[in-house]
């Protein structure tokens, strides 16, 4: 069963150690197969293809709040947005 990280800015996730329970591969995220979906990322074995980790996307209410706390990962997509071109 994968795991589900709710808080995209929640430190560590990217390096926690996970052990696939279909193939016993271990490793992190950065290892992982990453499968992008509109709501959440899921990161797959890169041996079998098990899920192991869905991030779910921040709304950007939490990532002005993270950006407020002082993340700045947070700021920096904030720095995107803000850089947008909008309609007139």
């Amino acid at each position: 069963m994968a795991t589900t990280i709710e808080n995209y800015f929640q430190p560590g996730w990217r390096d926690q150690l996970h052990t696939c329970a279909a193939c016993e591969w271990k490793g992190s995220s950065r290892a992982m197969v990453m499968e992008l979906d509109e709501d959440a990322t899921e990161y797959d074995c890169p041996v079998c293809e098990n899920p192991l980790l869905v991030v779910l996307h921040p709304d950007l209410a939490q990532v002005r709040a993270a950006a407020a706390e002082g993340n700045a990962e947070a700021q920096e997509q904030l720095d995107i947005v803000a850089s947008a071109p909008r309609p007139e």
